[in-house]
């Protein structure tokens, strides 16, 4: 009731782990089966191994919300073909595998890299993360910068390819339809936002980077109408994220537009979160009469016009 299949890959429901959220799939081997998950978007994987930025990285604000800024640490490209995917793999996870790059070569390099591995069933392009000097927002607020990586990535790889979006620009639309016209089969949308926070005893940022990135429940709102603008802009699926907590927070991405979801900040709150995420889906789906999954995506009604009465204004 809840597979749907994308390229070549099909996935048992909709729901994903967010890269950076799970570590490589494999540090929670005893709370649940990971073969559950509709699959597991691994820590962002770069050429060489990196240690990312100094302590404080994490910081949970006042406005529900969490301030991170790891820098992409990582095992780099070959520990983790050599020791995490066979691990990963042996438990039966979708594995779509998240590159990072502070180049289009490097990008090139880790996929390639990736490409004389079975079982990876795809990969998930981050060009947007706000806690890196190299790379990260310096090519996601660049269209033609994104467009280029999509490009030759296309070129490299017949796996599944989905382009990871900030939210951090003017226009999310563009950068979708660039993604999509490069060959690109889904987008990410949406990283994280550029945040930060100050302890006002000490006058100093929460986190050493001073700005970082701001994710968790008071960024759905913001996180869903991003969705909607590209749900608008492009045709190839969408892959939704930002502030899911509940199944209900899952359903309305999907009603607005996006084929698949990924759960990141709920899981440093509730590591089962995305068991009871998917039971909540096919739950909902049974009581609304919903027979598959693709019958709820984009399902949204938006010829409801405003009501004062509704709205409760009488």
């Amino acid at each position: 009731m809840t597979e749907l299949q994308i390229r070549n890959v099909r996935f048992k429901n909709p729901v994903l782990t967010a890269s950076g959220t799970f570590g490589y799939g494999l540090e929670c081997p005893d709370l649940f089966d990971v073969a559950q998950l509709g699959g597991v978007v691994t820590k962002s994987i770069s050429r060489k191994p990196r240690d990312g930025n100094p302590p404080q990285r994490i910081a949970e604000t006042s406005s529900g919300g969490m301030l991170n800024s790891i820098g992409l640490a990582n095992v780099g490209v070959d520990v983790f073909l050599d020791q995490k995917l066979p691990a990963l793999l042996q438990r039966g996870a979708t594995v779509i595998v998240n590159i990072a790059a502070s180049s289009v070569e490097e990008y090139c390099y880790v996929l390639e890299r990736c490409e004389s591995h079975e079982g990876i069933a795809g990969y998930e392009i981050n060009v947007s993360c706000p806690n890196v000097k190299d790379g990260g927002l310096s090519f996601g607020t660049n269209c033609p910068a994104v467009a280029q990586i999509t490009r030759e990535l296309r070129r490299r790889t017949d796996r599944f390819l989905a382009m990871k979006l900030t939210p951090n620009v003017t226009s999310i639309g563009e950068f979708a339809r660039a993604c999509e016209a490069e060959g690109a089969d889904a987008v990410s949308c949406v990283n994280t936002f550029l945040g930060m926070d100050i302890d006002i005893r000490t006058r100093r940022p929460k986190i050493a980077t001073i700005t970082g990135g701001y994710s968790g429940p008071a960024i759905l709102p913001m996180a869903l109408a991003k969705v909607h603008e590209v749900r608008k802009a492009v045709k190839i699926p969408i892959i939704g994220i930002g502030g899911i907590m509940t199944a209900e927070d899952a359903l309305k991405f999907l009603v607005v537009g996006a084929s698949l979801v990924q759960l990141g900040t709920v899981l440093f709150v509730d590591p089962m979160a995305a068991t009871t995420v998917v039971k909540g889906i096919e739950d909902y789906m049974t009581e609304n009469g919903f027979k598959a999954i693709n019958d709820l995506i984009g399902s949204l009604d938006v010829t409801m016009q405003p009501s004062l009465v509704a709205a409760g204004w009488s």
